[in-house]
């Protein structure tokens, strides 16, 4: 225990160590035809025109209960509206907060919307907000990983990308759309998740009709509690099977998906990507393989041919971060590692306590 503790000391005292915790740092719309990307902002940057809320930290939303779980920490409505269509592609990239790869290996990935109503969302305040479930991946088998069980999120570590499809029977208007990343790399400890949710502001167009029925609805803080299987894991390390936090996903989204299984993704890989047959109801279990239009991931890089190379998310030097911000990164890797450590720590204590009360310590 005591090595343990001196090597996380040493971690935090040696920085840049690494980089503990990230953000939603693009979003893209593929409509099939053309490719549009969304920059966000550095938290607690200075900001510039974003169609993604801000938050001031990197660091995750710890609790289920915590007000921030709507939006991401302290998060601030956006000035800008993305424009995109049901069936349309939707491309999340989540970066570590260095701007190198997402940190994080471990947990699932999950995606919300909720409409502002005639609002065009840029000062809708979603705390009351009723939100459905439109996608959501969790433990995978594919080719990728030699067809045995691997988490999703292993994948956007490695550098990949996650893509979710917009419902081709989705209402037209305005929505708040909730992409989450939920890390349960200390969930063996009661409170030890680390929720990353992160919400885009997009204008839906078209005329389709489908929306989800209000028994499908949740409010956030209010779909989760910290003692859900798929938020208290003891057996996260050891277990193939996973429980999905939250509601199912809404029947009109599970429906048109089927309905449009036969299409392919408008936004392919050089590489295979890993693909996930995901649950729809709840106390469902990701385990297995197979295509769906819910949820996918794509690979960061690619030689694929320039249309493809077009419409990527490639670091070039048109989406560098701003010079004027990179000051932060520091203090932001001080934050997310010191949080790490003092999690670690409660963790350590913990267990102390029960040894001590002649309690197992596992």
């Amino acid at each position: 225990m005591l090595r343990l503790a001196f090597s996380l000391i040493t971690c935090f005292l040696a920085l840049p160590c690494v980089s503990a915790h990230g953000y939603l740092a693009y979003l893209g719309i593929d409509d099939n035809q053309s490719y549009t990307n969304y920059t966000g902002n550095v938290p607690n940057a200075d900001p510039s025109p974003s169609v993604i809320r801000q938050v001031s930290d990197i660091s995750p939303v710890k609790g289920a209960s915590n007000p921030d779980l709507n939006c991401g920490l302290n998060a601030q409505f956006a000035s800008k509206v993305a424009s995109a269509n049901p069936g349309d592609l939707l491309v999340f990239d989540w970066r570590g907060g260095d701007n190198t790869n997402w940190p994080h290996n471990t947990g699932p990935m999950l995606t919300y919307m909720t409409s502002c109503g005639s609002s065009d969302c840029t000062q809708y305040n979603s705390s009351s907000s009723k939100w459905f479930k439109i996608a959501e991946i969790g433990i995978v088998t594919n080719a990728t990983s030699s067809n045995s069980p691997v988490w999703a999120q292993q994948s956007v570590m490695n550098g990949a990308f996650t893509n979710v499809t917009l419902p081709s029977t989705l209402s037209p208007g305005n929505y708040l759309i909730r992409h989450e990343i939920i890390a349960l790399h200390l969930a063996t400890d009661l409170g030890g998740a680390e929720f990353y949710p992160a919400c885009s502001q997009v204008k839906v167009g078209g005329s389709q009709t489908g929306m989800a029925e209000d028994s499908e609805m949740v409010l956030f803080p209010g779909a989760y509690q910290d003692t859900d299987p798929g938020i208290y894991d003891p057996d996260v390390y050891s277990s193939n099977s996973y429980t999905f936090p939250g509601p199912p996903i809404a029947a009109f989204v599970t429906a048109s998906a089927s309905s449009s299984s036969g299409s392919s993704s408008p936004l392919t890989s050089s590489s295979p990507a890993p693909t996930a047959t995901t649950g729809s109801t709840p106390g469902s279990s990701s385990s297995s393989s197979g295509a769906q239009t819910l949820c996918r991931l794509q690979r960061r890089t690619s030689s694929a041919g320039s249309d493809f190379t077009r419409r990527s998310l490639t670091r070039n030097s048109n989406m560098l971060l701003k010079t004027r911000v990179t000051h932060s990164w520091n203090g932001h890797r001080l934050r997310g590692l010191w949080g790490d450590v003092v999690t670690a720590f409660g963790v350590l204590r913990l267990r102390a306590i029960r040894v001590a009360d002649g309690q197992s310590a596992s």
